[in-house]
């Protein structure tokens, strides 16, 4: 049987929500029920949720990314919420100290997609890095924290024929956890279609 015949892996998939308000009850969290929904519309592949809702707090933020890394072993973990300007909005710089490599293009792509809509998408600080273990990596990306922009990002910008305009950050994802070792991610095109470079042969 070749690699391109077997059965999908389980993809683990941590999800992080980072807001005082909604950690402490204050109201009803909505960033993990959009990326649940979203993902479950985009992938295959069966997904393993790992879930987190935390309040806007380095440490507590860099212990949970690292926690869903090292000791969850996820091959992806996507935040939400904490990456505008203000003082309590420290999601970037908590997810910069825990990485190991640095991917600026998510970042960029996000606000190149929120550009369209809003012109205080420049206040938007979205990072995305890869931590590496000795024996395991992942991906992790800051997302916006409104469940609207989450999903605008993640999948793009479409013309009325359903043509892709503006690319969203998922495209890029499955062949990212190629590259770092992770399982072999399929997705929906009508959702978002994963690009792969000619070159790329699924091994497992």
């Amino acid at each position: 049987m070749s690699a391109a015949d077997l059965p999908l892996q389980a993809l683990r998939i941590g999800l992080v929500s980072i807001s005082d308000r909604a950690s402490a009850g204050t109201y009803a969290d909505a960033g993990l029920p959009a990326l649940r929904e979203w993902l479950g519309l985009a992938l295959k592949n069966p997904v393993e949720w790992v879930e987190r809702l935390i309040p806007d707090e380095r440490a507590g933020i860099e212990a949970t990314l690292i926690e869903l890394v090292d000791a969850e072993r996820c091959d992806l973990v996507l935040t939400t919420g904490g990456t505008g300007p203000s003082r309590r909005d420290v999601t970037p710089e908590a997810t910069l100290a825990i990485g190991t490599k640095q991917l600026p293009g998510f970042g960029e792509q996000m606000r190149q997609v929120s550009l369209k809509f809003v012109p205080t998408a420049i206040l938007s600080r979205q990072v995305a890095v890869i931590r590496e273990t000795p024996d395991h990596a992942a991906l992790v990306i800051n997302l916006p924290g409104q469940p609207k922009s989450i999903r605008e990002t993640l999948a793009g910008l479409r013309a009325a024929d359903g043509s892709v305009t503006v690319d969203g950050v998922f495209a890029a994802v499955p062949y990212c956890i190629d590259l770092i070792g992770g399982p072999w991610i399929e997705t929906d095109p009508a959702v978002s279609k994963a690009f792969r470079p000619k070159t790329a042969v699924r091994t497992r």
